[in-house]
């Protein structure tokens, strides 16, 4: 315990540094939507140090940091290629708009810091069993299931939407077709399902009702707060998406369910 709360206690001042450099690249290129490419990167930087002066060479250690750095580029960049020649996210572009004279003091707390300790307590799984891995093992392997399996519905999720949108004829269409037929937010259901895979690895590892905040944190965030909450409302009143929330899974993949007519 003595070392991952000092593990923890150095963590928060280089996310500190982190967040509060992309705070700075937020301000010059006037748009706090970097913050979303911000997320991933600060991850790996997370795994990066705990595999670095405290991890294994190889193992589970080596595992975890590989899935991180995976994980962390794809999303990151894929954001960025998203981002790259369009306007700021209109989530940001809306508070920017509210908050008005108190804009740069609550972007930073509410935006950047607030997002950097989020980054601390889901990637808590990870730091601890890089820190405290070993040989792989069966359950390892399992946890490894997982994390493909999320992995997979995430970046196809995302590749499948991408192609969908660039169709200059499905604007204002919702997307039916591919993992999208089996749950409405196929990327958010990988996302959460390979930090549960994360978890699972760490189980072996010290403390793992406590890692298991990170997963649950992750979890809640998505289903409740930030995630598809906020996109089913931009879409509430639409007759093709609300046909499609009668026939679809909200979250896990399922097969579609027959609605009378």
């Amino acid at each position: 315990m003595e070392l991952i709360i000092e593990t923890y206690s150095i963590l928060g001042l280089i996310i500190l540094a982190y967040m509060s450099f992309w705070f700075g690249a937020a301000i010059f290129f006037k748009r706090n939507d970097v913050a979303d490419v911000a997320w991933g990167l600060g991850f790996l930087v997370c795994a990066l140090y705990a595999y670095l002066f405290l991890g294994d060479t190889f193992g589970q250690s080596l595992l975890v940091l590989f899935l991180i750095a995976m994980w962390a580029f794809r999303l990151s960049l894929h954001i960025f290629i998203r981002n790259k020649g369009k306007k700021e996210d209109s989530r940001y572009q809306k508070w920017r708009e509210d908050w008005g004279k108190y804009f740069l003091i609550r972007t930073y707390f509410q935006v950047f810091i607030l997002q950097g300790v989020l980054m601390l307590v889901v990637v808590m799984p990870a730091v601890v069993s890089i820190i405290f891995g070993g040989k792989i093992t069966a359950i390892d392997l399992i946890g490894l299931a997982v994390w493909i399996i999320g992995f997979f519905f995430e970046t196809v999720g995302d590749y499948q939407l991408s192609q969908f949108v660039k169709n200059p004829e499905n604007k204002g269409k919702i997307l039916r077709s591919g993992l999208w037929k089996y749950t409405r937010h196929p990327n958010y259901f990988g996302e959460v399902a390979m930090w549960w895979g994360i978890w699972i690895i760490a189980i072996s590892a010290p403390l793992p009702y406590l890692t298991i905040i990170g997963p649950l944190a992750i979890t809640f965030l998505i289903i409740f707060v930030s995630g598809i909450p906020l996109l089913e409302n931009k879409k509430k009143g639409n007759p093709d998406f609300e046909d499609y929330k009668k026939r679809t899974s909200i979250f896990f993949p399922l097969p579609q369910k027959k609605t009378s007519k």
